[in-house]
């Protein structure tokens, strides 16, 4: 493992330890709560029990810090699709997979309750050319690849009819999760999976 000095010697490599993941932690739950402008860097080192100081030795500014809550955010959801995949069964359980790893993803427990997807309410508030922008749509992109590998699986030799089936999922799914927001509660994630299923069964 590099040590906390050779990683402070190579431009760009920043130092991670205990005060970063508590910092990063802090951020999700003020980002999701109260939103990423309203959220200032005091906020988050008070909350997170750290010095200033120790916030810009592991994120170069609040921007890199907005980029790296969202990445955490992609990759805790890949953890819980990882999951789910492990226990489907052929390429329909897979695509629902998608949809049960979002509705376990908006079932985590929030200090102020649901509120949508976190990435999409950061990506509305942050400007155009903004790279938390581009991991959001990155993040986007890969859910509608996974749907679109699985169903390739379902329709081998459909491929055109499996990407249009894809697109169309992707939509249902954000369509349910920003509903699910404003709503504060899964019943729509829950309606969302049963037309998914309904949708690839008529395929």
């Amino acid at each position: 493992m590099t040590d906390a000095r050779a990683t402070e010697k190579q431009p760009g490599k920043r130092r991670q330890g205990p005060a970063r993941g508590r910092i990063l932690d802090a951020a999700a739950r003020r980002f999701y709560a109260d939103g990423v402008a309203a959220t200032g860097i005091d906020t988050i080192t008070a909350e997170a029990g750290v010095a200033k100081m120790s916030l810009y030795n592991n994120f170069a500014s609040k921007a890199d810090l907005v980029r790296a809550y969202l990445q955490a955010r992609h990759e805790e959801w890949l953890g819980l699709y990882r999951r789910r995949l492990a226990e489907a069964q052929g390429p329909r359980a897979a695509v629902l997979a998608v949809f049960d790893a979002y509705a376990d993803h908006a079932g985590l427990a929030y200090e102020h309750g649901f509120r949508g997807c976190g990435l999409l309410n950061a990506a509305a508030e942050l400007p155009t050319g903004h790279e938390g922008r581009a991991v959001v749509r990155r993040h986007k992109e890969e859910v509608e690849s996974l749907l679109a590998a699985h169903l390739r699986e379902l329709l081998p030799d459909r491929e055109e009819e499996a990407r249009a089936a894809a697109e169309h999922l992707a939509f249902l799914l954000e369509g349910a999760i920003v509903r699910a927001g404003l709503e504060g509660d899964g019943v729509r994630m829950r309606h969302a999976r049963d037309m998914a299923a309904h949708l690839v069964d008529g395929l």
